[in-house]
């Protein structure tokens, strides 16, 4: 199934996407605003009969890493505003269609900055009730997420899907299979930030462009499945792997479980039976032990990509996600 952003008139990449907007129904609103001074772009998803003098719970939505806004985080906004809620997307400092050079930094401190700017921006946009605030991270948005609701009491309830610790892979490699090589790869990091700072080359990891067959013969599902949905399925012209070289440097110190445990609030994970990085979503609610309000529900069947895009398996989060949400934003201040 494919979903063409050229034919959509918001170059929204997900199947089912809003192609215009019509009174009383889903409506999206592009916006910009100012984040430590980079133009920073989101999508605002309202629901039908949208009324900006009623007040509506809101939920932050957090794209993964290499993503946009307009690939599975909109998919999953424009669901939650289907359902009543104010839900914004926006594309991360240095990446999409957002501000900041280089182009392409990928670093957790700005990550996790991204997504209490999302929260400072949406708590002030009408209509929304800034007591009754949720947060979903998907991917490594989801890592990010469990970061920011260390620390960030605003948001009243946090959800991942298909989470990935960034820092873990970036470090340890996935499925924990680069343990031998960290020290060399972080005095490549080392020698790439010298490089930058002396104004020479900005080297960056990530970036590839491969055949169907290189892309077959990668060694990790998530990998294979990846390519396909960013590169080929749900592409996007802002939407990369890539990162430079230099980010590494933070993203390798950093783990989304570090104290994980200041997470009091209800915690939902989500992540499918057969994805090859269910290790970490595991890891990371068992060691959430800040919280008694958890849940962590295994999408039968499902990979880690296909959280992203197959009806089936949206639709089976989205049958947790409801009445999770439903739930703890209900009652404003609780």
């Amino acid at each position: 199934m494919a979903a063409d952003y050229q034919q959509n008139p918001f170059t929204l990449a997900y199947d089912g996407a809003i192609t215009k907007n019509e009174p009383g129904m889903v409506n999206i609103n592009p916006v910009t605003y100012k984040l430590n001074g980079l133009d920073i772009v989101a999508n605002v998803y309202t629901p039908a009969n949208f009324d900006p003098n009623q007040k509506y719970p809101a939920i932050v939505v957090a794209h993964p890493n290499g993503g946009v806004k307009e690939q599975v985080a909109g998919l999953y906004a424009q669901h939650l505003a289907e359902q009543g809620y104010i839900a914004i997307a926006a594309d991360a400092a240095y990446q999409g269609g957002s501000g900041g050079m280089p182009r392409s930094v990928d670093k957790p401190v700005n990550r996790i900055e991204d997504i209490h700017g999302m929260a400072d921006y949406i708590s002030s946009y009408p209509g929304v009730d800034a007591a009754r605030l949720g947060l979903l991270g998907i991917c490594g948005g989801g890592g990010y997420s469990l970061s920011v609701a260390k620390t960030d009491k605003r948001f009243k309830s946090l959800a991942t899907i298909s989470m990935f610790n960034s820092g873990r892979v970036r470090r340890n490699g996935f499925e924990d299979s680069q343990l031998d090589t960290i020290q060399q790869r972080l005095k490549q990091a080392s020698d790439a930030r010298a490089q930058e700072a002396a104004g020479g080359e900005i080297l960056y990891a990530g970036d590839a462009n491969l055949t169907d067959e290189q892309i077959a013969a990668l060694p990790f599902e998530l990998y294979r499945e990846g390519f396909q949905y960013y590169w080929r399925t749900h592409a996007h012209p802002n939407s990369t792997f890539r990162y430079t070289m230099s980010s590494l440097l933070d993203l390798m110190r950093w783990d989304a479980t570090d104290q994980i445990e200041l997470i009091d609030m209800p915690l939902l994970m989500i992540a499918g039976s057969d994805a090859d990085t269910l290790y970490m979503t595991e890891d990371a609610f068992a060691k959430a032990t800040g919280t008694t309000d958890k849940k962590l529900f295994k999408i039968d069947g499902a990979s880690h990509i296909e959280t992203y895009w197959v009806p089936e398996y949206v639709g089976a989060a989205m049958g947790e996600l409801i009445p999770f949400f439903e739930r703890t934003l209900t009652v404003a201040g609780k």
